[in-house]
């Protein structure tokens, strides 16, 4: 009676607690002694799958998770002991042809990523002792993307994989693989192959035709805007972008980035202004674009919608050589810095070695048609014509590859307008009324008659 516990006996507790133990026992020790992965494909935080995912090796373990080929390395490393080669990182950053790592991260050459990726793999483990004797030559390794690769030895104790030099031996150990460093990274045949069929088929791929774009006539804008890429230059030209006509007022400014907000005009405009006035003697061309007119918000729309412009800005000097008459007529302003708006991208460099190259450039201007004719004089660039030209006193005051601007010492009229301003004079000189000879014979005639009556009824 005392041998048992509630009617179960002594010799039934000691086997029930030798297989608990047993049990116990059996749980604790590794299910898989070889350090592989079960078969269903489960990694354990011990393999050298998840060592390469956080070892130093990032731009491979990148691209790796890019090729999609986590589940298949670990149903390899589930089946058998693999040897990775890792590139370091700066074969694959910086030695790496961009226009080939372009092409292996396009979504439609996953394929070669992932033939490329397996390429550096053995499914079997190959440790550093392993490599081939120097006397026994090369020797042959199957890859997981069915291809092979080379391992050789040298008398010098280098060690190679075909054309990368063993770096980082035995990097990275695990029970189920191993990780080596190599120097650089391996490219099969097959991938350099799909590369240059690729890179072929892109240049000598046809255009196809498209239509030109439909204008409205009434609004000179696209009925439909075309697609345009970001950064291309726009499809009309500047001057049907720029407004109907001259405002008398200031305007607010549209929302900055333009329709399809490429660039953000209104900031560069705002940053060239800034300039101005940091730079100094200009502070008369910059109260004219922000207080006298609305240029400024125009010209940052111009740029906002992908135009370039040069302005050549005449200094505090000679605006202050204009007269009432000249800014007192409507759009007057407006039309003067019309003139000094070149709807092109030119620096100080640029014009010289046009004007020193063609003698005479005339740019086209945005107040159309006239253009401003530019030249070579005393080693710079000369604007204008005779009395009302100005030289390029201050160069690239502001250059930021959308908006340049230039200094002058004058400020500039078409050609056909100081002609127009000196005819007046002449034309009253020469107008003075004059009498015919018959006209004055018959009043001498009267005269003498008529005793002086006569005269004063010519007079």
């Amino acid at each position: 009676m005392g041998s048992s516990i509630y009617g179960v006996s002594s010799s039934h507790i000691s086997l029930f607690l030798f297989f608990s133990f047993l049990s116990l026992s059996t749980a604790a020790l590794p299910q898989n002694p070889s350090g592989k992965s079960s078969p269903s494909g489960q990694i354990n935080s011990n393999s050298v799958l998840v060592a390469l995912l956080d070892s130093h090796y990032t731009e491979l373990a990148e691209l790796v998770e890019k090729a999609l080929l986590l589940q298949t390395l670990e149903e390899a490393v589930g089946k058998h002991n693999i040897t990775i080669f890792a590139p370091r990182n700066e074969a694959l950053e910086r030695q790496l042809d961009p226009e080939f790592k372009r092409f292996l991260l396009e979504p439609g050459n996953l394929k070669s990523l992932q033939t490329l990726l397996m390429f550096h793999i053995i499914p079997k483990r190959v440790g550093s002792h392993q490599w081939p004797d120097p006397k026994t030559g090369p020797v042959k390794h199957n890859t997981l993307c069915n291809d092979h690769i080379r391992l050789t030895s040298q008398s010098t104790g280098k060690k190679t994989v075909d054309s990368a030099e063993l770096v980082r031996p035995d990097d990275v150990i695990r029970p189920d693989g191993v990780i080596h460093g190599i120097q650089q990274l391996l490219i099969p045949r097959s991938v350099i192959e799909d590369f240059n069929r690729r890179r072929n088929l892109r240049s000598i791929t046809a255009v196809l035709p498209e239509g030109a774009p439909e204008v409205d006539p009434r609004t000179h804008r696209l009925k439909k805007p075309a697609p345009v890429p970001v950064g291309a230059p726009p499809v009309l030209p500047i001057y049907e972008a720029m407004a109907p006509g001259p405002s008398l007022a200031p305007a607010p400014a549209p929302g900055p980035g333009g329709p399809r907000h490429h660039f953000d005009g209104e900031s560069q405009v705002k940053d060239f202004i800034q300039t101005l006035l940091h730079y100094g003697g200009y502070n008369e061309m910059a109260d004219i674009l922000v207080n006298l007119t609305s240029l400024a918000t125009e010209m940052g729309r111009l740029v906002s919608e992908g135009y370039v412009i040069t302005v050549l800005a005449p200094n505090d000097e000679a605006m202050a050589k204009l007269t009432t008459d000249q800014l007192s007529e409507p759009g007057a302003p407006e039309q003067i810095i019309y003139y000094h708006i070149i709807p092109e991208y030119q620096t100080e460099e640029s014009m010289y070695n046009a004007v020193r190259r063609f003698g005479k450039v005339k740019y086209d201007t945005l107040r159309l048609p006239h253009k401003v004719v530019a030249q070579e004089a005393d080693g710079s660039v000369k604007f204008g014509h005779g009395e009302g030209s100005a030289y390029l006193f201050d160069p690239d005051i502001y250059t930021d590859g959308r908006i340049s601007v230039q200094g002058i010492d004058g400020v500039l009229f078409p050609e056909e307008e100081t002609q127009t301003v000196k005819k007046p004079a002449a034309v009253k000189v020469a107008s003075k009324p004059r009498r015919g000879k018959l006209l004055e014979v018959g009043c001498w005639m009267l005269g003498s008659l008529g005793g002086g009556s006569g005269f004063r009824w010519c007079q």
